[in-house]
Order: structure tokens, then C-alpha cells, then sequence
């Protein structure tokens, strides 16, 4: 490792912070630059700390505020918690305040919430001494959205995904509610439980989400026991499975896993367990009993499990006589032969139940003690009851592996049993596998008993005291599974590998045979162990045969018809990634002298046979590739002189280099060649010269699928010598290539990695790999950017295939590099805003080529990748990392021991893990500074997305989307370059631009959508520019792809559109926080504090901002109605300005009264469609001017004369009687009709009375309701109804006469 190239890449060293970080990714110590990190992380907190206080306190919540907050989850994604606790609860604090602010708008209000989320995340980190969140401003927030008064009259528009991200906070922020909460909550919301009103469903489902259950023992008098037994009670007086049931079972699930031991569940344990069986739905008895297909009143499975874990256990052994008789009644319910509605909840059921077991041993043996309440030792789970809750549903699991819906559920199941009693679980697995792997005929029985065992697999060979022979099966088991690499079975193939790889990662492939003469200190099982794996070099190289055998009857001669492609299908992609895989795994598991025999025997197939470069080339020379990853100095001496010296002799005729066709010998010399170059980088350096002639003598050929394998050498090349990774996944640091006298590799079977001892061989680029790829950029990447250049301004004649032949180079030297190329030059845009960092050199070739050969359409292809990977590379494709991201999950799932837990994962695994965080770094780019040469380039993207051609428009489009994401607020920037594709004036505009320009505005589905950001700017641009362009000459309703283009933007808008905020004002706590935050220590941010003359400043700019902003929404609703009141406008563009002033409605500023004219006027609008929105609209509208009517505060035991009853009675009391109707006391009288108390809550005094009530007071009190024509302002003045309703008068008339 060169320490100046390292420093080079990522900067100086740091010194550790001056504080206890709260919670950091351990990862990041262990990446080559770990010790760099300090600082750069410290520097990075006092920035975000510094500068998110700042924005605060100048009022400036967007884009300062929210820019800040994201940098700060972007912090945490790379570094984690590394922050003091000091500044944890004042991030927490601030946030808090931020997302309660009562008019925020509603996307800022999920951006913080969402942070706020992930900082509470683990709570753990922070106890109830150190943070307290009142619950009341929650509650009034999700009652204001919720359970809004006007979001069903169009007057607030929400995003769906509002619900969950609100109900997640609750639940974070829900154990720092004040001890005094539970009390305070049911105050509220008992009054609301009437069971025969709407209002019970809303009451159970507060207390469900707020009720804090996390309280100390010493506290509990005032938590569940105020409300325990009251609700217990309503539980069990229930039978009809009302909607709010499941609920009310979601809290005692919670209830009883925060509180094992402390409550006595005994009494209740035969009803619940009679609920739970009801609530599975299971048809009973001879006769057909029907389900109905959306039962929604059903109890959520996840909860159900979560309260039977926490009731087991304890001195009575209750619930485990109920559990085994609950197994035993649906047990037949799980035989394959079964099938209904109701077996995915019984799947879940076996699926999940020993999860949760698993986890609770955990946090009873495992976990670290933290401020949260313990388990008490009484309520502990035992060795015996473990063993009993294993015994009663081992059966059920067992007839669940070959069920219909497949056997993921079973494999979890067994994974997390094996785990606890192996001894019980394996061998009952293994008696059904040994048999399903003899047959041929049952391929269902094999892939599901394999998907099992896989799952089971680390506690087979780790053995243990529990199940000490499990190792010895592992070698049976892997031979007898070979038969299973068969070509014509893809599924049964696929779980082969699947099997193989497992086993293999798990397991060092050492003969140990020989320790038999030298030790005789071994146990039975080892000695068993050690004879066995003499076999391993046989297996290997049976292994091998079968995937010669695969890939010869894999080639396209024997797969294809001479008509169809040459590509490879999905199917073949996924057997040449399962084999690449399964055999990198062997060899990087085997010991040095198996490694030799395998290396022999894939280079001589390798290079005794000649493939064809599509299909079986690929697998051939990715296994080649494991073999030389595996051990680069031995490999790379046989196959890389022998490659050479196959391609010079092939090309040293120079007729060679203009054939349109290669010899087949040489292609797939090069593709081998260009495979076995991705290793280490030092490696490949003694071989430079070799490598550079082959390039020189190949990458100009004029064969494309010659050129194209040359350029991947290239590519492989450069990032072997340019970027950082690990050269080995051994399952053993250092690998297994010492004396047997010394090293047992036995012990090492199932063992995990240690993660701080995980010894990661990391090749970092050295000083001569700089060099060496710096001469291959010259040598190969500057003539052909000179060669473009010229091209491009006419200096010199290129055929379109050599024009294609300099992009492919171009392309591969872009993304072979792009780490160490240095960041784009160029002025800031400055009329935008913000700032960081991207790479390279632009191309002036769109013009040219759209200009004099815009059919040249695979140019422009190449075009629009470089310049996507010249806005986005650093390095790797986010599209890979995600890929690579979502397979290391899925294998730590599958492999990760749940029980004990801390990280005891598969060296391999966890270096995996470490790579991850690596890439995860250099891919973390956002907010990027916006150059004028990237607004140059994102231009270009926008001239290819309206060019002619479909393909090269639908390419390009997809890059202006990821551009659009990356630079911060270049969409404003770019909006009025695309909308001028719309305007009406224009006559120059083709049909092919202006569909182009559609979906540019329309984006992708995960992408920005231009027209419908959440900025006034730019709406107040795009709306009227899309109604508009109804006038314009390219538009034509005759063609159908544009009439659906225009459907799917309305349709977008209203489905995406949320209501976009007025006023972003900053109440005085929030600035109080901020100013707290910017003077706390390690690392400081007071060099940035404000001055009080900055500061009123700032508040000037937020009054400003708030008017421009109301100017703004008042300008886009007059646009709007400039736009459909146009002559000659289609009607569909009419209906879509309508669709859009109707999203303009709030509840906080009334519409303009021209608008509400509008909307009044076409009430009687001749098209349906029109006149459904004008009703709605004119609801909202009438909502807006509804006038506020006083109410009164009464005490309703005041008004009947009897005193507070001491305890809750539902139902009708004396208190109450006063509400009843009574047809003896009729008020007849104007007297008595005013001096009756009239409640309109229907619900109020059914359970309780709320604490303070208030009803309308008497109608003199109420505002005056016939007016005159004078007293009305101008906004509700009934003259705007009665002019529209003449002509509406004028055509019943008429409709009358013609009847």
C-alpha cells in the first residue's frame, strides 16, 4: 500500500474526536483509510451542526434547512451515530420541533420526520433520563391529517405514504412520552369509545399507537395498570371480531413483550389462545364453510406471535401446554395435500413464531444490558421449555417443506429451530433428504428438502454440544448433490449451486487424512471428519466435470436455431452467475494443492476447446476467472502467455485487423484474456508490456465483436489498477496454507469471521499502477478524444462504424477510470444555489452528429452513456451497488445466526460488508455543485430526448432523469429550455420534440417529475405552459400516443401532487434549539453563531419570501384561468386547467374571487366531467367561507345534577340521562327550545365525559344567517351563484318546453 497514492485518494489522517461517539459503523475502521475518517467525519458534524443552526435561525427552512437535513442522514448512512449524546437529543430536540410546526408544508414535514425516525431508531442509545417528547403535538398533527376535516373536500392534498411515516414516529418517539402520559391520553380519548359509533374505532387505534408500555417497574401504576384491566375486560366482552378488536390484541401483544414477568397472563391464556384459532379462519366440519375473502378483522399475525413469545416461559408452563395443543389441532392443516385461503396465514404463523423465540433468547442470554426493563430470571426462558416449544411444532415444519406455496417459509422455520436444538431439528431434515437425493423422478421433493437444508446448514457443520455429529454429514450430502448440476433442470440446478456454495463458504477444503498418524488427541467425530475429507479433492474435480458437462450443453449450437439471438436469456445469465459463484467459492475454500489439480484441469479445458464468446465462452472464462482471482501469481503465468502469444500469432497477418468476421480461435482468446485481468493489479503489472501490444494489435480491429472484447481488457484493466478492494474472501485470515502440525482446519468448520480481527488483504492502487494506467489513458483514450474532436468540427472524415469504434473506447477508458479522473472545470451556476464534486472532459459532438447523421443511432447510444457516466460515475453504477447491495442481504438472511447475534457472521461475508461501505462512499455524491459544463451536458441530454428517433430519445431520457436527481436545483435551470418545446408561437417544433418533451416533463416512475415539483417557481412555469400547449401546431388529439402522453402528465400531477406550503415560518423554540446546538462542543460550530443584526435580516428575507410566495400561487391561479378562458383551446386542455385549479384549493388562504367566479360559472357547464369537479371545487369553496360559530365550555354533570361518579360505567347512568330523549319534556316553548343543552357528538357520555366540553352556544349568539346583499363581502356574495343559475333557469325552461 503506497501511502502517497492513498493520501492522494482520500486525504490527510485525523485524530480521534473529543467525544464518546453514540453509535458508529464499525465498517469504516476497517476500509484502508479508516484512521483518515476522524476528521473528515468531525469536519463534515461541524459543517451540518454549524450551518443547519444557521438556517434556522435565519427562518430559511427550504432549501437551507432541508439541504442540511439531508446531509445530516447522509452522515448517518456513512458514518452512523458518531456524535456525542449531547448533540444525539438536540438533533432529536430540533427535529422534533421542526416536524410539529403546525403549517409546515407537507413533503418538509416527511423529510424530517423520516430523519427524525432513523436518529430514534435506536433506542438503546438514549434513555428516558436523557430525552423527554411531549406526546400532545403528535397527536394534534396526525388529527389535523389523518383524520382531516378537509382533505375529503379537496382542500388539502396528502401522499399516500403520509400514514405509515407518521405512525413510525409515533412509535419511535412513543418510550420518551412523559411518565404522566397514559393518563393524559386516556382523559382524551375515553370519551370517544362508544361501541355503536365510528369514534371507537379512532379511540382504540390512538391508544394502540400511543400508549407508552415501556415504563420502569416503578412506574407502572402509571402505565398499563391505569388501563390493563378495562381493556382486558372489553376484549373479552366482544365476540362479533369487531374492526377495532385487532387493535386493542396489537397492544397487549406490545404490552407483554415490554413487560415479560410482570404481568400474569395465566387467567386469560384459554381465551386468547380460542381467539387467536378463530382469527386463523380454518375451515371446519364436513360442510363448506366460507370465508369471506377480505376479512380485514382479522388479528395481524406478527402481533399474535409477538404476545404468545412473551407469555411463555415462567413457573406454570401455561402457554406451552395451549401452544402444543394449538399445533396439534391445525397440524393436518399444513399436509401438502391442503390447500385455501387460509394457508398463507398458517405459513406465516410457522414462519415467524421461531423467529420471535429466537429473538427473545437473545435479548435473555445475549444481548447487552441497556436502560430498558429486563427480563426477570423467574420469566426466563429454560433449556426445557426451549426444547418443549421445539418439540410441538418440529412436526408442522416437517409437512410444511413440501407445501404449494413452496418452502422459503419451512427453511426459515428450520433455520431459526436448528439454531436452538439442532439435535431435534436436523436429523429429522436429513432423513427426508438423503432419499429425495436418489430419486429422479420427484425434482419438487429435492429443491425443497435442499432449500432447508441450506438454511440449516451453518448449525450442521458448526456441530456444537448439541448436535457434535452434525459435521459428518456434510461430505455425503455434497457428493450425492453433484447429480443436481443437470442442464435440463434450471430450478434444481440453480439450488445445486446454491447448496454447494453454502456448504463450501462454511468449510475449509483441506485434506486432513494425514493428522490421523500424526494426532491421537481427537474425538470420534474428528477422526470420522478427518477420513472424509480425503474426499474433497475428489469432489472438486467431479464438481468441475459436471460444469464442463453444463456448459457444452449450453453453447449456441446446441441451444439455438439459426434465426434467433445470439444473446444470452435470462435463464442462462442466472446459471452463469450460479456457476461463476459456486466455483469461486470452492477454490477460494481449498487448500493450496487442490487449488494446483483445479487450475490444471480449467486451463486445459480452457484452452484444449474453443467456444463461442456469447454463452459457454462466458462460463468458461468466468470459471477461469475465479481461478486466477483465487491465487493471481500461478494462474496468471499460464494463461496469460498463453493467451498472448494465441492472439499475436492470430493478428500477425495485418488482413487480419479489416475482417469483417475473426477467427472464432481468436475471439475467444480475447474474451479469456480480457476475463482473467480482473485481479489484483499488482499482479498484472510484470505483464504490462504483453497486455499493452495486445491493445495496441486489437483495439482497432474492424470486427465490433473484436474491438469490443479489446475494450474490455481496457476496462478491466484500468479498474484493476485504479480501484480499491479486497483480494481474497477466505473463510480464515491468511488462508489455509500452513502445516497440518500447526493449524486444524476442522475447528474452523462453520466458524464465524471476528470482525476486528478479520485481516483484510486490500489491494490499494501503488504509485507505479498510477502510472501505468495514466500511460494507458494516453496511449488509448487522448488520440481517439483528438480523433472525435477533429471529427467534430470537420477537420476530418470518419465512417460511422469508426466513429462508433473511438465512443466504445472512449466509454471503456470513462468507466475503466473514472475514480482517478480529475473533477469536471467549469464556472458555478449562479443564479441556483449550493455545492461538491464530479469528473472529466465534455464531448462537442451531439451538434455535429444531430446536425449532418442523426440516424446514426448507435453513435448517439454511446454518446448519451458517456455522458450519464460522466454526471454519475465515481467509480461504480448505483444500479450494481443496489444489486450487489440486496444479494448480501439476502445471503446474510439466509446464513446469519439470529441468537447470538453481534455480527457473527462468515468472514467472507463481513469483508463483503466492509466492500459495501466502501462503494456506498464513493457513490454517496448528492447535491453536487452545478457547473456550467454540467449544464452543458444535461442541455445535450435534453436535445437527445426530442430528437427523432423513439430508442435514442427513450435512452436519453432516462440519463436527463438521473442527471436531474444528482444537481441540486438545475430542474430550475432546465424547465424554461423545455418548456419552450410548448409554446404556442412556436412553428418549428416537430411532433417527435414535442412527445419528447412530454416525457420529459412526465420523468420515470422512481425519477424526478418536472411537472409537478414542489416549488411555486417552477409550477407556476410548467401548468400553464401544458394547458398552452393545447394551441400548439406539433399538438395533434389525431395521434393516440399523444392523447395518452397528456392523460398519464393529468394523471401524474393529481396522483403525485401534494399541497405545496405558503408560509414557512419558524417558531421561537426551534431557533432556541438551534442556537443550543451550535454552541455545544466536540466538534464545535460556534465560529459560525449570527449576529442579532443577521438574524432580523433573515427574518425580513422569510416575511419577503412568504409574500412572493403568495404572489406566486395567486399568479399561477390567474394564469391558469387566462389559460382555459383561451379561444380555440381543445377541450381536453380545458379539462386539464380545470383538473389543475382544482388541486389550488386550500384550507389556508380562501381562492381569489375570479377563480371561485369560475368555478361557480361552470357548474352548469355543458361537459359532465366539468361539472363534477365545479361541485367539488365549490364544496371546498363553500368550506373556505363557512364562518366560525361561538361555542360554549358547560359541566355536564352540572347540568344533571349528579356529582363525578368515582369509577367509569358505560352505558346509561344518571349523569347522562339529560342527553335522552324524552317525549314527556318536549321543549314547546321558544324559552325552552334556548335553555336546552344540545350535544352533537353522538358518542360523548356513552363511556366518560372529555374533560372539557364544549357545545354551540344559543343561536343569537351564532353569526347572523340572512343577510342582505350589502353585508355580504365580495368573495360570499350570493350574486356570483344567481348570475351563473339564470342561464342554468333559462335551459330547464327550455328542457321543459321541448318535453
Amino acid at each position: 500500500m503506497d501511502p502517497a497514492v492513498l493520501r492522494c485518494l482520500i486525504g490527510p489522517p485525523g485524530e480521534a474526536p473529543g467525544f464518546v461517539p453514540q453509535k458508529e459503523i464499525a465498517y469504516n475502521k476497517l476500509l484502508p483509510y479508516g484512521d483518515r475518517l476522524e476528521a473528515e467525519a468531525s469536519r463534515l458534524l461541524a459543517q451540518i451542526k454549524g450551518n443547519l443552526g444557521r438556517a434556522v435561525q435565519l427562518q430559511e427552512l427550504w432549501p437551507g434547512g432541508l439541504f442540511w437535513t439531508r446531509k445530516l442522514s447522509t452522515y448517518i448512512r456513512l458514518y452512523g451515530r458518531k456524535f456525542s449524546k449531547e448533540d444525539h437529543v438536540l438533533f432529536i430536540k430540533l427535529l422534533y420541533e421542526l416536524v410539529t410546526i403546525p403549517k409546515l408544508e407537507i413533503s418538509m414535514m416527511q423529510g424530517f420526520a423520516r430523519l427524525l425516525i432513523n436518529l430514534l431508531k435506536k433506542k438503546e442509545l438514549l434513555s428516558r433520563d436523557d430525552l423527554e417528547l411531549p406526546w400532545r403535538p403528535l397527536y394534534e398533527m396526525l388529527e389535523r391529517i389523518l383524520y382531516s376535516k378537509t382533505e375529503h373536500l379537496g382542500l388539502n392534498w396528502f401522499p399516500n405514504s403520509v400514514e405509515n411515516v407518521l405512525k413510525t414516529l409515533v412509535k419511535s418517539c412513543r418510550p420518551y412520552f412523559p411518565e404522566n402520559a397514559s393518563m393524559e391520553m386516556l382523559n382524551e380519548w375515553q370519551p370517544l369509545m362508544c361501541p355503536f359509533d365510528v369514534t371507537m374505532q379512532k379511540a382504540i387505534t390512538y391508544f394502540e399507537l400511543f400508549l407508552p408500555t415501556s415504563l420502569p417497574p416503578e412506574l407502572h401504576h402509571k402505565g398499563f395498570k391505569l388501563w390493563f384491566d378495562e381493556f382486558i375486560g372489553l376484549w373479552f366482552s366482544v365476540q362479533n371480531l369487531p374492526q377495532w378488536e385487532g387493535h386493542l390484541v396489537n397492544l397487549f401483544a406490545r404490552l407483554a413483550t415490554d413487560n415479560i414477568g410482570y404481568i400474569d397472563w395465566d387467567p386469560y391464556v384459554p381465551k386468547i389462545f380460542t381467539r387467536i384459532l378463530r382469527s386463523l379462519n380454518l375451515p371446519v366440519g364436513s360442510g363448506q364453510v366460507l370465508v369471506p375473502r377480505f376479512l380485514t378483522n382479522a388479528y395481524d399475525i406478527g402481533h399474535a406471535v409477538m404476545w404468545i413469545t412473551a407469555m411463555m416461559g415462567g413457573p406454570s408452563k401455561l402457554v406451552q401446554k395451549h401452544l402444543s395443543g394449538l399445533f396439534n389441532s391445525i397440524a393436518s392443516f399444513y399436509h401438502p395435500s391442503n390447500n385455501g385461503r387460509w394457508l398463507n396465514k398458517l405459513m406465516k404463523l410457522l414462519q415467524r413464531l421461531p423467529s420471535s423465540v429466537v429473538r427473545r433468547l437473545h435479548r435473555e442470554r445475549y444481548k447487552k444490558n441497556t436502560w430498558l426493563t429486563p427480563v426477570p430470571d423467574s420469566h426466563k426462558l429454560t433449556d426445557q421449555d426451549v426444547t418443549g416449544f421445539v418439540e410441538c411444532i418440529i412436526q408442522p415444519v416437517l409437512l410444511a417443506m413440501f407445501s404449494k406455496t413452496g418452502s422459503l417459509e419451512a427453511a426459515q422455520a428450520l433455520q431459526n429451530l436448528a439454531l436452538m436444538r439442532p439435535e431435534l431439528v436436523i436429523p429429522p431434515v436429513l432423513e427426508k433428504t438423503y432419499p429425495a437425493l436418489e430419486t429422479l423422478t420427484e425434482p419438487h421433493q429435492l429443491t425443497a428438502t435442499l432449500s432447508c437444508v441450506i438454511g440449516v446448514a451453518r448449525s450442521l457443520v458448526s456441530g456444537g454440544k448439541w448436535f457434535p455429529e452434525g459435521p459428518t454429514h456434510m461430505l455425503p450430502l455434497l457428493m450425492r448433490a453433484l447429480p443436481g448440476v443437470d442442464p435440463n433442470d434450471f430450478s434444481k440446478c440453480m439450488i445445486t449451486f446454491q447448496f454447494i456454495a453454502t456448504f463450501s463458504t462454511l468449510v475449509p477444503l483441506v485434506d486432513c487424512s494425514s493428522v490421523l498418524q500424526e494426532r491421537d488427541d481427537l474425538t470420534e467425530v474428528e477422526r470420522e471428519l478427518c477420513s472424509a475429507t480425503a474426499e474433497f479433492e475428489d469432489f472438486v474435480l467431479q464438481f468441475m466435470d459436471r460444469c464442463f458437462g453444463l456448459i457444452e450443453s449450453s453453447t449456441l449450437e446446441q441451444t439455438r436455431e439459426e434465426t434467433e439471438t445470439e444473446k444470452m436469456t435470462h435463464l442462462e445469465s442466472l446459471v452463469e452467475l450460479g456457476l461463476s459463484s459456486t466455483f469461486s467459492t470452492i477454490l477460494t475454500q481449498c487448500s493450496k494443492e487442490i487449488f494446483k489439480v483445479a487450475l490444471e484441469k480449467v486451463f486445459n479445458f480452457a484452452v484444449s476447446n474453443i467456444f463461442e464468446t456469447r454463452v459457454a465462452g462466458r462460463m468458461v472464462a468466468d470459471m477461469c476467472r475465479a481461478a486466477v482471482k483465487c491465487c493471481p501469481e500461478e494462474s496468471l503465468k499460464l494463461f496469460v502467455p498463453h493467451c498472448c502469444s494465441v492472439i499475436t500469432h492470430l493478428t500477425i497477418n495485418d488482413d487480419v485487423l479489416h475482417d469483417e468476421e475473426l477467427d472464432k480461435e481468436l475471439l475467444w482468446n480475447l474474451q479469456l484474456l480480457s476475463e482473467i485481468t480482473r485481479v489484483d493489479g499488482k499482479k498484472l503489472l510484470p505483464y504490462r508490456e504483453q497486455l499493452v501490444k495486445i491493445l495496441q494489435r486489437t483495439l482497432h480491429l474492424t470486427c465490433k465483436q473484436g474491438y469490443i472484447l479489446s475494450c474490455n481488457l481496457l476496462h478491466h484493466l484500468l479498474r484493476s489498477t485504479t480501484l480499491i478492494y479486497p483480494t481474497e474472501y477466505c473463510s480464515v485470515p491468511g488462508g489455509f496454507d500452513k502445516p497440518l502440525s500447526e493449524y486444524f482446519p476442522i475447528k474452523d468448520w462453520g466458524k464465524p469471521g471476528d470482525l476486528w480481527n478479520l485481516n483484510i488483504q486490500w489491494h490499494v492502487p501503488s504509485s507505479k499502477e498510477i502510472t501505468f494506467a495514466y500511460y494507458l489513458l494516453d496511449s488509448f483514450l487522448q488520440p481517439e478524444l483528438t480523433k472525435l474532436e477533429h471529427y467534430a468540427n470537420g477537420k476530418q472524415e470518419m465512417s460511422r462504424d469508426d466513429v462508433q469504434q473511438c465512443l466504445t473506447i472512449v466509454h471503456n477508458c470513462l468507466i475503466g477510470s473514472g475514480n482517478i479522473l480529475p473533477p469536471l472545470k467549469g464556472e458555478r451556476i449562479a443564479h441556483l444555489f449550493i455545492s461538491d464534486n464530479t469528473l472529466f472532459v465534455s464531448i462537442p459532438m451531439v451538434d455535429y452528429i444531430l446536425d449532418n447523421s442523426e440516424d446514426d443511432t448507435k453513435s448517439l447510444f454511446l454518446i448519451i452513456k458517456i455522458i450519464g457516466d460522466l454526471l454519475q460515475f465515481q467509480g461504480s453504477h448505483k444500479h450494481e451497488f443496489d444489486s450487489r447491495w440486496k444479494s448480501f442481504n439476502l445471503v446474510k438472511k439466509s446464513m446469519e445466526n439470529r441468537l447470538q447475534g453481534k455480527k457473527q457472521h462468515i468472514r467472507a461475508l463481513l469483508i463483503d460488508r466492509v466492500m459495501l461501505q466502501h462503494e456506498l462512499r464513493t457513490l454517496t455524491v448528492e447535491g453536487c455543485e452545478y457547473k456550467n459544463i454540467h449544464q452543458d451536458m444535461i442541455r445535450d441530454l435534453l436535445r437527445l430526448s426530442t430528437s427523432s428517433y423513439g430508442q435514442v430519445r427513450n435512452k436519453a431520457q432516462q440519463a436527463f432523469f438521473t442527471a436531474l436527481g444528482t444537481y441540486n436545483f438545475c430542474c430550475r435551470d432546465i424547465i424554461p429550455l423545455v418548456l419552450e418545446f410548448l409554446r404556442p408561437d412556436r412553428h418549428d417544433v416537430t411532433q417527435q420534440q414535442f412527445k419528447g418533451t412530454l416525457y420529459c416533463l412526465l420523468g420515470n416512475h422512481s425519477g424526478v417529475c418536472l411537472a409537478n415539483l414542489h416549488d411555486w417557481d417552477c409550477i407556476v412555469q410548467t401548468w400553464p405552459a401544458i394547458v398552452s400547449s393545447g394551441l400548439s401546431k406539433a399538438m395533434s388529439l389525431e395521434k393516440p400516443s399523444i392523447v395518452r402522453l397528456f392523460d398519464d402528465l393529468a394523471e401524474k400531477i393529481h396522483r403525485q401532487y401534494e399541497t405545496i406550503g405558503l408560509d414557512f415560518s419558524v417558531p421561537e423554540k426551534c431557533v432556541e434549539i438551534a442556537i443550543l446546538m451550535q454552541k455545544a462542543k466536540n466538534p464545535s460550530a460556534s465560529g459560525m453563531m449570527l449576529s442579532s443584526e443577521e438574524i432580523q435580516l433573515g427574518i425580513q428575507r422569510q416575511k419577503e419570501k412568504n409574500a412572493e410566495t403568495l404572489q406566486n400561487y395567486e399568479n399561477l391561479v390567474n394564469m391558469l384561468l387566462d389559460c382555459v378562458n383561451q379561444r380555440n383551446l381543445p377541450w381536453k386542455f380545458e379539462h386539464i386547467g380545470i383538473g389543475f385549479l382544482s388541486l389550488l384549493l386550500r384550507d389556508d388562504k380562501i381562492l381569489p374571487v375570479r377563480a371561485i367566479r369560475f368555478f361557480v360559472q361552470c357548474l352548469n357547464h355543458d361537459a359532465i366531467v366539468v361539472r363534477k369537479m365545479a361541485i367539488s371545487a365549490v364544496a371546498g369553496i363553500l368550506k373556505q367561507l363557512k364562518r366560525t360559530h361561538k361555542k360554549v365550555a358547560i359541566c355536564p354533570y352540572e347540568v344533571s345534577g349528579v356529582p363525578k361518579p368515582s369509577s367509569i360505567q358505560a352505558g346509561d347512568r344518571s349523569d347522562n340521562q339529560w342527553l335522552h330523549f324524552d317525549s314527556e319534556s318536549l321543549p314547546k316553548t321558544k324559552q325552552a327550545w334556548e335553555s336546552c343543552c344540545f350535544v352533537e357528538k353522538t358518542h360523548w357520555g356513552y363511556y366518560t365525559w372529555p374533560q372539557n366540553m364544549v357545545v354551540y352556544a344559543s343561536a343569537e349568539q351564532q353569526p347572523k344567517l340572512g343577510r342582505r346583499r350589502e353585508e355580504l363581502s365580495e368573495v360570499s356574495m350570493p350574486g356570483f351563484f344567481l348570475s351563473s343559475f339564470e342561464s342554468l333557469d333559462c335551459s330547464i325552461s327550455r328542457l321543459a318546453q321541448i318535453i
